[in-house]
């Protein structure tokens, strides 16, 4: 299966973290989702009932990211991970969830944990 729907760069606030500043103030959040499904009969219907509806799937994540805090954004990506998994029609996904701003006390591009999941 080489079809991918990517939802790239989405930007949420959450409150994740295990220090009393991060839950306390919060940080945007960016995540990438990577949706492995057959687009053939959406391409041939031209039908949003016939694939993923990437809109859908970026409300679910921003509730999640939004949603109750975790200490770790390994967890957060599985969540995320789970509940794309979840959608119709969904073979694999990639989740990335990237926090720019962790605070490890050093000079810094970007803190990313990525996770696959497969049916």
């Amino acid at each position: 299966m080489s079809d991918r729907i990517e939802l790239r760069g989405l930007r949420v606030r959450g409150y994740h973290g295990v220090l009393p500043e991060e839950r306390r103030d919060g940080q945007l959040f960016g995540i990438d989702v990577v949706i492995e499904t057959d687009v053939a009969a959406a391409a041939a219907s031209d039908d949003l009932a016939d694939t993923v509806d990437y809109a859908a799937v970026a409300r679910q994540v921003e509730k999640i990211v939004g949603g109750q805090p975790v200490d770790l954004i390994e967890t957060l990506a599985v969540r995320l991970a789970e509940t794309c998994l979840a959608h119709t029609g969904v073979n694999a996904v990639e989740v990335a969830v990237h926090k720019p701003h962790a605070p490890i006390g050093l000079p810094f591009d970007d803190v990313v944990v990525r996770v696959r999941r497969t049916r």
